[in-house]
């Protein structure tokens, strides 16, 4: 990871927060649990429990640092600080210029990114290339299938 934090909202943090508290506690016990379990169940060096045990705890620790990872970086910003303007928690609709096609996206943090679910990373590139950009606009960005033409058609601001 860099050095850079990453923009989060208040309340992608709180989330963040819940799930590291969630993973540290709870997952850990019940991982502690298992790992009880298995060791019981004899030979440790032909017991495939405590191994399959052991990966899942070493995943889990994984987690739980690249999680604190994210927390230590965080950069807390309110949505809306920018009037007029796109940026962390604003929903913004923009047409293709191509194909006509719009599409609407709120920008969170990278934490808090869900494509999926409309929810894009304000540090992905179509969230760098919108962040700072003003309702009519015009934006040209690299994407993964190619060069893209979008107008921001619609702003609602958090």
């Amino acid at each position: 990871m860099d050095d850079v934090g990453s923009q989060v909202t208040p309340q992608g943090l709180a989330a963040l927060e819940a799930e590291l508290h969630q993973l540290e506690t709870e997952a850990r016990e019940q991982m502690a649990e298992r790992l009880r379990t298995a060791r019981a169940w004899g030979d440790l060096k032909e017991n495939s429990e405590y191994h399959d045990a052991k990966d899942a705890q070493a995943h889990l620790e994984t987690k739980i640092k690249r999680l604190r990872e994210l927390r230590r970086n965080a950069v807390v910003v309110e949505p809306g600080a920018r009037r007029g303007e796109v940026g962390l928690g604003a929903v913004v609709t923009v047409r293709d210029l191509d194909s006509g096609r719009e599409t609407a996206h709120t920008l969170v943090g990278a934490s808090e990114s869900d494509p999926a679910g409309g929810r894009l990373s304000i540090d992905s590139p179509l969230g760098r290339a919108l962040a700072g950009k003003r309702l009519g606009d015009e934006l040209t960005f690299a994407a993964p299938r190619g060069q893209r033409r979008l107008a921001i058609v619609g702003l609602t601001e958090p």
